[in-house]
């Protein structure tokens, strides 16, 4: 279907370098006199007025000797080519370095103090640049770098005198944006899915000021003062740039009139934001509105620190459980890296990360989500260098790699690895573990483990076992922890065989020190029970232009068998039978393992 989809466009493509291929040697043709052995059709039979010699070039100067015969002008017109490919992608790269600094600069965040209504106060994390101002000014700057540079040296190279390549370039790029770009995403979104803009009130307000760019330019190029740029004209241009950022702003913040434009928003004196004045209580607001970090319960404010990490074990839990049914054959490496690349994909992200995205891949150096997800992967299999103010000739450094475990039910027994990195590999290395609870308990989910790892001679890594026990019972995903201690190094004299030696204190220096992580984390994944459904959201806030919307359910602590949930919609503030929203009811069937 792809294919399909992206049929008409490639042909289009082709079609346009036949027709450009043709008037190129059309053109040679023509040059090399062969103009006149054309048929001629008797009437309009003019010639050429004259001809406009080539200017010397800014970068690349004029090829002497002058007209050259038909084969030196095709091997110019490679040379000429090759050069101008190769500039093309010097400025491509030096676009790219600036977007990746804009980014970091538009991606800074600082913390703030929220009071909430019982008095007491949490603190979250709110982006230092807001979403709108970021996109029309230091974004834009970084899209348009190569228009600017090339203006740039056009005005330098002119000695300061205005050519056609400026108006040309912005009034060719805005074009291509507005036609070409935005109907090639509204073509490539695929077939029964929808997609909106997300800050419309913005949108209306750039959309008036794109239009009012191309009528304002024409004036001042052919009405006021034709053919030339007046300073007064220059300076009332520069001036519209923050009028249009300033009202940009006012309309993504509903401030001044736009406030009044839907009675359903106010604005919130204690936190100065916009919030619903109907309905059960008021949703936090990120960028346009909504408050990260945080939700409400019951019209409180409720910080999630607490939940982060469980939360985020559980999504974690849920990509690999998904990865693990379609790639069966893969192993736990490479679904921990396509985990990665897939929670890497959904995060929302900036304009300039898809233009470094498209610049990097255009030059050749490919997907950086998939290169980032595999530098996490790696680093997650292979434990970084410990900094210790102790001299690594003389000291080892013992730890769990990776420190993360994950784990069906009726696996039997999850194996662990125990890394040995720098010091005297040539002694033998003694280090104790032992079992701790978390959700799990010891004899009912997984057996008490404890014992010592014995690293011999060369030896840098040991793997050990711990049972999990296997029920019928229904229990949510569990985790326990293994914890490393009291890691030391035999001593000159050899003790009894089988036998750990005792701790030695004697030495100036440590031999063998405990590195991060020496507490690893066992996560069993139950697979007894049809599993508990949940919607993925509380409350959900959807505008009434969206025509449908779509809920999901997830399937969470297990997937056996095929299970029907009921659903139906039920009244609150808004009305059912079609005047606030359609009755719907059905039931949703999951299949065995499906967990959405």
């Amino acid at each position: 279907m792809a294919w399909l989809r992206l049929q008409p466009l490639t042909s289009a493509f082709l079609h346009f370098g036949l027709v450009t291929f043709v008037l190129f040697l059309n053109g040679l043709w023509a040059e090399a006199g062969g103009s006149g052995d054309l048929p001629s059709t008797g009437q309009n039979n003019e010639s050429c007025s004259g001809s406009s010699d080539c200017k010397e070039g800014v970068i690349l100067p004029i090829w002497y000797p002058e007209n050259p015969s038909l084969g030196d002008k095709i091997a110019r017109v490679i040379v000429y080519f090759v050069a101008l490919i190769y500039m093309f992608l010097g400025v491509s790269i030096i676009a790219d370095r600036f977007m990746a600094s804009i980014e970091v600069i538009t991606s800074q965040e600082r913390e703030v103090t929220i009071k909430k209504p019982n008095g007491e106060t949490s603190t979250t994390t709110i982006r230092v640049w807001n979403e709108t101002v970021s996109n029309l000014t230091l974004m834009a700057l970084g899209s348009s770098a190569p228009e600017i540079l090339l203006s740039l040296i056009e005005v330098c190279g002119h000695g300061f005198i205005a050519g056609d390549l400026g108006p040309s370039t912005i009034v060719g790029s805005a074009a291509f944006n507005m036609f070409i770009i935005i109907g090639i995403c509204v073509y490539v979104i695929p077939d029964g899915e929808t997609r909106k803009i997300k800050h419309l009130r913005v949108f209306f307000v750039t959309a008036a000021w794109s239009i009012f760019a191309y009528i304002w330019l024409y004036m001042i190029l052919a009405v006021f003062s034709p053919g030339v740029v007046q300073v007064w004209e220059g300076l009332l241009t520069l001036f519209f740039f923050p009028v249009c950022v300033l009202l940009a702003w006012v309309a993504d913040k509903r401030l001044l009139f736009y406030k009044y434009m839907h009675k359903k928003y106010r604005t919130d004196k204690h936190r100065g934001i916009i919030i619903e004045t109907e309905g059960d209580h008021p949703k936090g607001i990120e960028m346009d509105g909504k408050m990260m970090n945080s939700h409400f319960l019951d019209g409180t404010l409720v910080p999630l620190e607490g939940k982060e990490v469980d939360e985020s074990r559980r999504e974690m839990v849920r990509i690999l459980k998904d990865l693990k049914q379609k790639h069966p054959e893969k192993d736990l490496d490479q679904l921990v890296e396509m985990a990665n690349y897939y929670a890497l994909s959904h995060q929302q992200k900036s304009r300039a990360f898809y233009r470094i995205q498209a610049t990097r891949m255009m030059t050749g150096a490919g997907n950086i989500l998939k290169k980032h997800a595999a530098e996490q992967a790696k680093k997650g299999s292979s434990m970084s260098e410990v900094h210790t103010s102790e001299p690594e000739d003389f000291v080892s450094k013992v730890f769990f790699d990776p420190c993360s475990y994950q784990c069906l039910e009726n696996c039997g027994a999850v194996l662990l690895t125990v890394v040995r990195k720098g010091g005297d590999m040539s002694k033998t290395m003694y280090v104790d573990y032992k079992t701790e609870d978390g959700s799990a308990n010891a004899g009912a989910d997984y057996e008490f483990t404890e014992g010592t790892v014995i690293l011999k001679p060369g030896e840098t890594q040991k793997e050990f076992s711990v049972g999990i026990i296997d029920d019928d019972i229904f229990e949510e995903d569990e985790h326990f922890f293994v914890r490393l201690s009291n890691v030391r190094v035999e001593e000159e004299q050899q003790p009894e065989e089988g036998m750990p030696p005792p701790m030695s204190n004697s030495l100036p220096l440590p031999q063998a020190v405990l590195a991060s992580p020496c507490v690893a984390t066992v996560t069993i994944l139950d697979d007894d029970h049809a599993g508990i459904f949940t919607f993925e959201c509380d409350t959900i806030h959807v505008s009434e232009s969206i025509g449908v919307m779509e809920v999901k359910v997830l399937r969470t602590s297990g997937a056996r068998g095929t299970v029907l949930v009921p659903f139906r919609t039920m009244e609150g503030t808004a009305k059912g039978g079609g005047e606030d929203f359609e009755d719907v009811y059905g039931e949703l069937e999951f299949k065995n393992d499906e967990t959405v």
